[in-house]
């Protein structure tokens, strides 16, 4: 069976990332962009990953610029722009693609395991959310006008 954690990643810093290295956690999986409406929800994404880190949580972006070019920097400019304007300290990630036939390996495995909205699986817009349990298995989609604040209770239950 399949699990988040049996794929990898390459982060922010170009350095390839085993998601083994958070096993036993729970995940936030976000696809993100630097200059989309929905942008602002960074701060609630780190609030989340600020209030519940040590009892286990990790929020991991993953910037994409597949929806109206609203990530078009590189990783350098990515990382500053999230680190200067919303503090972000959580794992962030180099782009990917999280549609079509270039869509990373992860971001298949989430759409297969979660469809969306009428069972259609392609992710929409950017903070299409994926709660994902402690077994590394996906709990819960959410769209990307569902705010970071709305996932408390549900990031509470997997968290036990």
């Amino acid at each position: 069976m399949t699990t988040a954690y049996d794929f990898s990643a390459v982060d922010i810093e170009g350095r390839d990332k085993s998601l083994s290295d958070y096993a036993g956690k729970v995940l936030l999986v976000v696809n993100v962009a630097s200059k989309c409406g929905f942008t602002p929800q960074y701060a609630g994404l780190e609030q989340l990953w600020r209030d519940y880190r040590e009892r286990g949580l990790v929020v991991l972006g993953f910037p994409c610029d597949q929806f109206g070019h609203q990530e078009p920097g590189n990783e350098a400019e990515i990382r500053d722009f999230c680190s200067l304007t919303y503090e972000v300290d959580f794992p962030m990630f180099s782009k990917v693609d999280v549609n079509g036939d270039g869509a990373h390996p992860l971001w298949k495995w989430l759409k297969q395991e979660k469809g969306g909205f009428l069972g259609l699986d392609g992710i929409k817009w950017n903070f299409t959310k994926f709660l994902i349990g402690r077994d590394g298995r996906v709990i819960a989609r959410y769209a990307p006008t569902e705010k970071p604040e709305a996932l408390v209770d549900d990031i509470v239950a997997a968290l036990g």
